[in-house]
């Protein structure tokens, strides 16, 4: 049986008033490269995977997600700390990314997204071809005596 604390309660409630994050919040990620391509990791813990949107505008990657909670009909709450939230995160992807190749996956409230390298940044050998035209020098084993060259 759950005991009655007003303290927890009044402390709930004073945070709730002086709470200055009302807008979207921040969700913690990773990122790393890995070969040819980026993954980027979000926390997004109780989030329905249709609220999630992933925009791509030019080179600016923004990732909203909305934490609904259903207030379903005849319900009697007996705690409620769970909030209802909108997240999000803007990333500028700089040159060299492969804005139509990006996928984003959603698995036990982790947001993966993979963003490819483009072909232009991925790192290349450059061949060295001689000029035709730039005499060539070619060296071969004589069997005759040397000769002496005259000064």
């Amino acid at each position: 049986m759950a005991t009655y604390d007003p303290f927890r309660d009044l402390d709930r409630l004073a945070s709730s008033l002086f709470d200055t994050r009302r807008g979207p919040r921040r969700m913690p990620m990773d990122l790393y490269r890995d070969g040819d391509h980026y993954v980027l990791s979000a926390d997004l813990p109780g989030i329905d995977p249709g609220s999630v949107d992933i925009d791509v505008d030019g080179q600016l990657l923004t990732i909203r997600a909305e934490r609904t909670i259903s207030e379903g009909e005849g319900v009697k709450w007996i705690t409620r700390e769970r909030e209802t939230a909108s997240f999000l995160r803007q990333l500028n992807l700089g040159q060299g990314i492969d804005t139509d190749g990006i996928a984003a996956t959603y698995s036990n409230g982790v947001l993966t997204v993979t963003i490819p390298v483009s072909e232009k940044a991925k790192p290349r050998k450059v061949q060295v071809v001689a000029d035709a035209a730039a005499p060539t020098i070619q060296a071969h084993e004589s069997t005759k005596e040397p000769q002496p060259v005259e000064q």
